[in-house]
This record gives C-alpha cells, sequence and structure tokens, in this order.
C-alpha cells in the first residue's frame, strides 16, 4: 500500500520545490506524493485513489475555475476522513476562517514554512501506521 499526500495548485513550479524539498523521503518510499493542477483535477484524484491510502491533501486557495475553497466541500464529502490544509499566500483572519468554517484541518501561508509541513506529514504517517 502507498501511502499518498496530494498537492493541488496551478502553479506549474509548485511540483518541483515540493520534490526538492521531500526529495529524500520520496526516495526512501516513506510517501507518494501526487500534483493536481485544478480542484477538478484533484476532485477526481480523490474519488480514484485506488490502492493507495490517501493521507493529506495541500491545496491553494486561489486557483483559476474552481478555488480552494470551492473545493473543500467536495472533497470532505468524498472523503470526509482526510485532512485537508489550505495553502494561500494572504494569511488574512477572513481567509483562515473560511477554510476552517469549510472543513480544512489548517491553513498554511505563503511562503511554506516546510520545516512545519514536514512535522504535519510525519504525524499523518505515524496514525496511518
Amino acid at each position: 500500500m502507498n501511502i499518498l499526500v496530494l498537492v493541488v495548485d496551478d502553479e506549474p513550479d509548485v511540483e518541483a520545490l515540493f520534490r526538492q524539498q521531500f526529495r529524500r523521503d520520496l526516495r526512501a518510499e516513506r510517501f507518494v506524493m501526487d500534483f493536481a493542477n485544478s480542484a477538478s483535477e484533484a476532485l477526481t484524484r480523490v474519488a480514484s485513489s485506488g490502492g493507495q491510502s490517501l493521507i493529506l491533501i495541500l491545496s491553494d486557495i486561489n486557483m483559476p475555475g474552481m478555488t480552494g475553497l470551492e473545493m473543500l466541500p467536495r472533497v470532505k464529502q468524498i472523503r470526509p476522513d482526510v485532512p485537508v490544509i489550505m495553502i494561500t499566500a494572504y494569511g488574512d483572519p477572513e481567509t483562515r476562517r473560511k477554510a476552517i468554517e469549510g472543513g480544512a484541518t489548517g491553513l498554511l501561508t505563503k511562503p511554506i514554512d516546510f520545516a512545519m509541513l514536514r512535522e504535519e506529514i510525519d504525524t499523518r504517517l505515524t496514525q496511518a501506521s
């Protein structure tokens, strides 16, 4: 069984950044990191995560088409057991409130604190084992 972390962001450089930050974990096969370029693509992946154990979704809020906040309740409907952490460049209280009310586990602001994110992923890996 593969343990999966899904990252949802429309920015093309996000995948390279995350793969670089977690390269040792990915090489050691502690978990698999998958990437969706839009909310609709993420919903498809969440619904069909098959033989993988989805332990965390990290989603940008501001994306063209469906935003991360609009995607959130739909993800929670498909997989209420999977925590979702929203990522935004704007850490204002209103955005935080909307994310938490929508079912997000937390909110990270850009630039991302990868040390804190690593701790979050480690916690989810421990819970999954």
